[in-house]
Order: structure tokens, then C-alpha cells, then sequence
């Protein structure tokens, strides 16, 4: 009797079924619709374990490992700082490909392209928040899996190699940051980036650091090769150094696994790879959907911060003319700019920088002591705390608060209506500031409750210096506020004080606001105003 076909042996019905899954077996590189089900519902996997087969046939698992010791497992043993780490690296490699779109790296167009970005392209102004928040939680995030790695003592053998290119990696992301803050092409990024990159001249000798300024710059100043050059640094060659130094990092913590508790192996051993099949985790499904519900929760909270409380600054357009007043560099270089202010500039910007690095790669092959508990490291772990609190305050050093100030007149005005931000002055807006002339010495009040303040804060600065510096004496200041055109009003600061000559000095800074400058801060920008020097004749 002939051998009847399959379809004839089952039902139509049963034939859909099965049909159905093997595609479904097929999409899930080998899980069967039954196992996941068994997945789903928390059951024990089966003999052999279907849920290994994804690992070996698809790339994306096949990198990953398919169990884990419930140790690691935990969320306070690693905070998962290294997979937010990753996850932000993706995020920013997203958002910034989607604004590559509308932008061209050249002075003439990049300014012009964000404010088109802002204020023309459907959700600009987010994508272009969600990129730059994006950046500064992955230099933060990184730093800190780097601290968490160093108070462990993770970095001990055999992981020596493993801490060195998360070192690099942590070079790297910081660099990545730095060359995107010029591209925006505002004030505050170019000089920033200036000044940073004048610490190459600071190369010994003389003529490798000019060269290598000229290299980072592509012109004696910052122009267009050099806004060029920090452009294809941080769209191509950065992106791809850092691919490349993670997958080497990201293979070192597979191959030799997650670094227990301390207090779970005995000193001097390592038995991350050695999981007991009684506390195993596997990765499908329950690391899988931990991971996956952590990174939903920070993706939610992320958008939700960037749509209501973040705005990626964006000042007036680069002009080499002009030097903003408190010029600083990025938060994560304060403290290289902290050091700059009480040393040389080959020590501080070169030196000191190069052999903190150099001693940050060789931590593992410095530190002889085989134990990863805490009770066993108070040296190494005292040094890491005090090496972070010097850190502290050595950005702090690198802010404007301190040893950094201007002419009493000139800190007192940057303080209410500062030239690049927005200040007092502009955050109550063009309505709210009534017309007139206001003299500290009269104590002047107004109808409108947040600009008394500011007259406050006027009236207390003028009086806070000329108690500091004795060269400001008998000092008092007027605001004037005239209608200059229908929509325009122009803000005028006038300060008088008397020199150690006993001659009057006088100081005038004038503003324009316009009517429609709250348009305009909504989307970072600065208020649409203009801003000029008094004429010496009217000094």
C-alpha cells in the first residue's frame, strides 16, 4: 500500500497548526510556540534546553550569554550601569543620525540649520534635547560603571585587560561629547572649544604642540576646517574607535564573565565562569525581560525629563570678535580647567592629564593585593575616595565662582541680564518689564512682583561690591527701560561710582528685547535681543 501524503495523514486544521509552528520556531531561531508559552507562564525549561538553540543561531543572543549566576543578577551588584552604557550609545548613534538630516557642518549653515532644526522640523527641538541629554547621562553613566568597577575590586585578575579598554572607552566617550559641543556653532561651544584646544600648544616641544593644534584646529583659529574636522570626528572616527573597543571589552566580560561578591569566593579565586546549575539564570527569558522592563522604565523617564524639564542650550551665533564673559568648558572638564587656574599650562593641560591616565590603565597592575573584599582594600579604596573628592573640588575651582572676576560694574550687570543665558531680566519677560528709570539709591518698587526682585538683587549687588572692593565706592546703578519701537524695548544699565582718584566712573551696557523673545525661549534660544557697548562718549 502506497505511502499516503503527510496532508492525508492530518487533519487541515492540525496541518495549519503545525505550519504556523515551525515558522514560529523558525523566527525564534528554535524556541517552539509551546516553550514559549512554558517561558512566559515561568516554568522550568525542558531536557535538552530549547532556549540555549537562539544563542547559536542568531547574532544578537549568540554574543550574549545564555546564563548568568544569580549573583550578578541582582541590580545592586552592578546597577546595570554597563548596559545603560551601551543602551545610550545606541540611542545617541539614533537620535544623532535623525539629525544629521538637517544639518551641514560649515559657519555659514550650522547655525542657521539649528535654528531650522528648533523651530521649523517637526519634533527638532526634542530629538535635538534627547541627543544632548542623551550625551551627558552617558558620560555620567560611564564614569560611574568605571567607579563601581574600581570599589569592587572588579578589576583584578583576570580582568586586567578588560579594565584597560573600559579606560579607553571612557576616553573616548569623553571625547565624543567634547567634539559634538561645537558643532550647534553658538558662542559657548566655540569658545569652549578654543580654549580646549589651545591646551595643544602646551605640547612640549614648542613645535609638536603648534602642530598638533593646527592638526586639531586645520587653521591658525577655529573656522570652518576645524568645525569640519570636529564633525567627522564625532559622526565617523570616534563612533568607530568606540565600536571597536567595545566589542574587545564587551567579548573580555563574556569570556571571563561577571566578577561575583567579594564575599562569595575565597580570596585570590575567580569563579564567575564556574555557575552551579542550582543558581543558574538563564537568559531567556527572565535576564532578557529584566533588562528589557529596566530599559523600558529609563526610555519613559528619559523622554519624560527631555519634554518637560530639559533644554539643550543654544546661545548666540560663534563670533570670533567676541569673548563671552565666564567662558567655561563642559561639566565633566571642569577639573582641567580648575587646574589651569593654578598652574602651567604644560603641567596643568598636558602633563598632569597624561599621567592620571597613564595610572588610571595601569590600577590593575599596580595593585598587588588579591583581594577584591573591602575590609582588605581601606588603602586602595581611601585613595579612591580622596582621588574623587579632589576631583570635586578642582571643578568646582574650574567654574566662574571662582578666582574669576570681572569688573565690579561688568559681574554686577553679567549677573541680571548676562550677554549669553538667560538671567533674572529675561526670564520675566519682554510684558512683564514696565517702563521707567530706576535708581538703586531710591529703593524703587514696581507693579510687577518678579521684576521688584530683580531690582532687589540690583540694588543688593551694587551694595555687596562696593562693600568688597575698594575701589567702587559711593557706587549706585539706574535701569532704564524705554519703548524704542512698537514691538522693542531697550534696557539700559547705567553704573556710577567713584575711582580711588575721586573721579566719577561710569559704566553703560544696552539691551533690546523683543515682544517676541518668549517665542524664542521656548526654544532654547536666548531671547531674540541685541546687545551693544555704550560709545565711549557716552561713558
Amino acid at each position: 500500500m502506497a505511502v499516503q501524503p503527510e496532508v492525508e495523514k492530518k487533519s487541515l486544521v492540525q496541518t495549519i497548526l503545525d505550519l504556523a509552528d515551525d515558522t514560529f520556531t523558525r523566527i525564534t531561531a528554535g524556541i517552539p510556540a509551546g516553550e514559549m508559552r512554558r517561558m512566559l507562564r515561568g516554568e522550568a525549561p525542558g531536557r535538552p534546553n530549547p532556549r540555549l538553540k537562539p544563542h547559536s543561531e542568531t547574532f544578537l543572543l549568540h554574543i550574549k550569554p545564555t546564563y548568568y549566576h544569580e549573583s550578578v543578577t541582582k541590580f545592586t551588584h552592578t546597577y546595570r550601569l554597563g548596559l545603560l552604557s551601551t543602551y545610550l550609545f545606541f540611542l545617541e548613534t539614533i537620535t544623532g543620525l535623525i539629525l544629521m538630516i538637517w544639518y551641514a557642518p560649515t559657519p555659514e549653515r550650522a547655525y542657521v540649520d539649528m535654528i531650522r532644526l528648533l523651530s521649523n522640523v517637526p519634533f527638532g527641538q526634542f530629538m535635538r534635547d534627547l541627543h544632548r541629554l542623551g550625551a551627558e547621562l552617558m558620560v555620567a553613566i560611564v564614569t560611574a560603571h568605571m567607579v563601581r568597577t574600581y570599589l569592587t575590586g572588579s578589576y583584578k585578575a583576570p580582568r586586567q585587560f578588560t579594565w584597560f579598554t573600559g579606560v579607553i572607552l571612557l576616553v573616548i566617550t569623553l571625547f565624543l561629547s567634547f567634539s559634538g559641543y561645537l558643532l550647534p556653532w553658538d558662542q559657548l561651544a566655540f569658545w569652549a572649544v578654543t580654549i580646549g584646544t589651545s591646551m595643544a600648544e602646551a605640547v612640549p616641544p614648542a613645535v609638536v604642540g603648534e602642530a598638533v593644534n593646527l592638526l586639531a584646529r586645520g587653521a591658525p583659529d577655529i573656522g570652518a576646517n576645524g568645525l569640519l574636522r570636529f564633525y567627522l570626528l564625532h559622526v565617523l572616527f570616534l563612533p568607530l574607535a568606540l565600536f571597536l573597543f567595545f566589542f574587545v571589552h564587551y567579548y573580555k566580560v563574556v569570556h571571563f564573565g561577571i566578577s561575583l561578591p567579594s564575599d562569595e569566593e575565597e580570596v585570590g579565586q575567580d569563579t564567575a565562569n564556574k555557575v552551579p546549575a542550582d543558581r543558574r539564570v538563564y537568559f531567556l527569558p527572565d535576564v532578557m525581560i529584566d533588562e528589557a522592563t529596566f530599559l523600558i522604565g529609563f526610555t519613559t523617564l528619559t523622554v519624560v525629563v527631555t519634554a518637560f524639564f530639559f533644554s539643550a542650550p543654544l546661545e548666540s551665533i560663534a563670533n570670533p570678535q567676541s569673548t563671552p564673559l565666564h567662558t567655561v568648558a563642559p561639566w565633566y572638564f571642569y577639573w582641567l580647567q580648575g587646574l589651569l587656574k593654578i598652574a602651567d599650562k604644560t603641567i596643568a593641560g598636558v602633563i598632569v592629564p597624561g599621567v592620571l591616565l597613564v595610572l588610571l590603565m595601569a590600577i590593575p597592575y599596580l595593585d598587588f593585593n588579591p583581594s577584591r573584599r573591602g575590609r582588605d582594600r581601606r588603602v586602595a579604596i581611601i585613595s579612591g575616595v580622596v582621588a574623587g573628592i579632589v576631583m570635586i573640588i578642582l571643578s568646582w575651582m574650574g567654574t566662574p565662582q571662582y578666582a574669576v572676576r570681572g569688573a565690579p560694574a561688568v559681574e554686577i550687570v553679567q549677573e541680571l541680564m548676562p550677554e549669553e543665558g538667560m538671567g533674572p531680566v529675561r526670564e520675566i519677560g519682554y510684558k512683564h518689564l514696565p517702563l521707567g528709570t530706576f535708581d538703586t539709591r531710591e529703593h524703587p518698587q514696581s507693579d510687577e512682583a518678579e521684576f521688584n526682585e530683580v531690582l532687589h538683587e540690583f540694588e543688593a549687588a551694587v551694595a555687596a561690591f562696593e562693600e568688597e572692593d575698594p575701589s567702587f565706592r559711593n557706587a549706585y546703578g539706574l535701569l532704564k527701560i524705554t519703548q524704542e519701537q512698537p514691538a522693542l524695548k531697550r534696557i539700559t544699565w547705567e553704573i556710577y561710582w567713584l575711582s580711588p582718584e575721586g573721579k566719577e566712573d561710569k559704566y553703560v551696557r544696552t539691551f533690546f528685547l523683543h515682544r517676541d523673545s518668549l517665542y524664542w525661549e521656548q526654544y532654547g534660544l536666548k531671547d531674540f535681543s541685541f546687545v551693544r557697548e555704550a560709545p565711549a562718549e557716552e561713558q
